[in-house]
C-alpha cells in the first residue's frame, strides 16, 4: 500500500485494524526499527517545515503543542546525512535558549530533545565542558543563552535553533548577534520555536519577507499530552486572551496608542469574586435588528463600595453579547443576564432607539428598573476615562470574557482598530461609568435630611 510520509500516520490511524496489521506486516525488521524515527510519518501539519525559499521558520504554538520536538527533529534533518557518518546539510548548530540551563535540559536533553529524538546509531554525544553536541559524521551543535549574547560573537553556523525567543532577555540583542553568526554554507537557515508574546522581537522576525510560520493550539497535540492537564488549562485560561496566547499560539498584539495594552488586561485578571453591594447590566443596542445586524452589547458588572468612593473596586462578571437578534430577543437576553446575577437594574444606550428601548425591555419584565444613558460625545472619549480605571487597578476581570478583552485591545485613542462595531466594550464602558463614576459622584453629594 503507497503511503505519503506527511500524510501517512493519519491514514494509517484511522484505518481498520486489519489494514493497520496488514501495512505493518509489510515492513522489513529495519523498517519497523526505523519507523519511530521516522518524524515526517508521524509529525503534525505545523511541524513540518513549509517549501519555499525561506531564511526563518517560526513555529508559534500553545503550550505543549509539539514546538521542542519540531526544532529537535529539524536540527536532525539539517545535520544528519543517508547514513550515520555521511555528511547532512549543516555541519555547525547554535542552539540558543533562554539560559544554559534550559538550553542543555530541554533541546538537547528533554524529552523531546535531540537526544531523544535520534536514532542509536546517529545519537550525538553530549560532551558537557563544552557545552556541544557531537555526531557521528563530526557535524557540532552548540548551546548558547540569551543572557550572554556576547558569547555569540565570533563562531559562524549554517543552521540554528532559537527555543522560546519570546521570552529571552536581551531578546533584540541576542537575535541580532545570532544573525550575523548564520554566515556558513550556501543557505544557512534557522527554525524559531515559541509560545506567542507581544515583543518587538518576533514581531520584527514575523514582518521579514524571508520568514515563513506555522501555527498550532495546545489541542493539536492532545493525544501525547494528560487529560487531566488539558482539562485544567482549558477551565482556567479558555477564552481569555492569556488563553488565546498559552493555548492557542496566538500573537495577541496591541494596536497604536491601545486605551488597554495587552498587559492592561491581562492584569485585571480575579479568581473569585465576594459579596457586592450593587450589580448593573449593561446594554448597547444595535441599530437594526436581525441576522446582520452588529452585535448587542450586554455585560454585567459589580461594585464592592468600600471606603472612600475612589477606592471602589468592580468587577466584570459576564459578557452576556448576543448577535443578530431582534429587539424582543436582546431584551430578553438583558433581563436574563439580570435575572442570573440579581442586578439592580440594567443600564440602557438610547442613541439608536429613544424610548423604544426601554419600551423593548419593559415588555419583557415589566418591573424591570431601567437607566438611561445617551452618548454624547465620541466612543475613543467615553473609553478614556473608563480605561483609567483599570490603569489604577479599580477593575477586575471573570474568567471567560476573550471576545470583549479582544474588542478592548483594538480600541485606541483616535477609536476602534478592528472591524464593525465594539459593541461589548460600549457596554462595559456604560457598565462601569454607572457603578464607579456616576456610583462616586451620588455617593458625595451632600445627604439632606428632612427633620420633622
Amino acid at each position: 500500500m503507497p503511503c505519503d510520509l506527511k500524510s501517512g500516520a493519519i491514514s494509517i490511524a484511522s484505518a481498520p485494524r486489519t489494514l493497520q496489521e496488514t501495512f505493518l506486516a509489510g515492513l522489513t525488521n529495519d523498517a519497523l526499527r526505523a519507523l519511530p524515527y521516522l518524524f515526517e510519518f508521524w509529525a503534525l501539519p505545523h511541524q513540518l517545515p513549509p517549501e519555499g525559499d525561506w531564511k526563518t521558520w517560526v513555529i508559534l504554538g500553545g503550550r505543549g503543542a509539539g514546538k521542542t520536538r519540531a526544532g529537535a527533529e529539524w536540527v536532525r534533518s539539517m545535520v544528519e546525512g543517508a547514513r550515520p557518518e555521511d555528511p547532512g546539510i549543516a555541519r555547525r548548530v547554535a542552539l540558543v535558549g533562554e539560559t544554559l540551563d534550559q538550553a542543555r535540559d530541554v533541546m538537547v536533553m528533554g524529552e523531546s530533545g535531540i537526544l531523544a529524538c535520534s536514532p542509536p546509531d546517529r545519537r550525538p554525544r553530549w560532551e558537557a565542558m563544552r557545552r556541544r553536541l557531537v555526531w557521528p559524521n563530526g557535524a557540532v551543535a552548540e548551546t548558547y543563552s540569551a543572557h550572554d549574547f556576547e558569547r555569540l560573537r565570533g563562531p559562524q553556523f549554517d543552521a540554528a535553533w532559537a527555543d522560546e525567543l519570546a521570552k529571552w532577555p536581551k531578546a533584540e540583542e541576542t537575535w541580532d548577534q545570532l544573525q550575523f553568526t548564520l554566515r556558513l554554507g550556501s543557505h544557512p537557515r534557522q527554525v524559531v520555536t515559541t509560545t506567542p508574546r507581544n515583543v518587538p522581537v518576533l514581531k520584527r522576525i514575523l514582518g521579514r519577507e524571508t520568514t515563513v510560520m506555522t501555527q498550532a493550539p495546545t489541542q493539536a497535540n492532545r493525544a501525547n499530552l494528560s487529560r487531566s492537564f488539558l482539562a485544567e488549562v482549558e477551565a482556567t485560561f479558555g477564552g481569555t486572551r492569556l488563553g488565546r496566547q498559552e493555548l492557542d499560539g496566538v500573537l495577541v498584539d496591541d494596536v497604536d496608542g491601545a486605551l488597554w495594552p495587552v498587559a492592561l488586561i491581562d492584569g485585571a485578571r480575579v479568581g473569585a469574586v465576594g459579596t457586592l453591594d450593587r450589580i448593573v447590566v449593561a446594554v448597547d443596542p444595535p441599530v437594526t435588528g436581525h441576522a446582520g445586524s452588529d452585535e448587542c452589547g450586554i455585560i454585567v458588572a459589580g461594585v464592592r463600595q468600600e471606603g472612600d468612593p475612589s477606592d471602589w473596586r468592580a468587577v466584570i462578571l459576564e459578557d452576556a453579547t448576543v448577535t443578530g437578534m431582534s429587539p424582543a430577543g436582546w431584551a430578553k437576553a438583558a433581563v436574563d443576564a439580570a435575572e442570573r446575577h440579581g442586578a439592580d437594574r440594567i443600564v440602557a444606550e438610547v442613541n439608536q432607539g429613544g424610548d423604544m428601548v426601554e419600551s423593548v425591555i419593559r415588555q419583557i419584565d415589566p418591573a424591570a428598573a431601567v437607566a438611561k444613558v445617551r452618548a454624547t460625545r465620541g466612543k475613543a472619549v467615553r473609553a478614556e476615562p473608563v480605561a483609567a480605571l483599570y490603569e489604577r487597578g479599580r477593575v477586575g476581570h471573570l474568567a471567560g470574557l476573550g471576545p470583549l478583552e479582544d474588542q478592548m485591545a483594538l480600541m485606541s485613542r483616535t477609536g476602534f482598530q478592528g472591524k464593525g462595531s465594539p459593541d461589548r466594550v460600549d457596554a462595559l464602558v456604560w457598565a462601569l461609568w454607572d457603578l464607579l463614576i456616576e456610583g462616586a459622584r451620588q455617593a458625595r453629594r451632600p445627604q439632606v435630611r428632612v427633620l420633622g
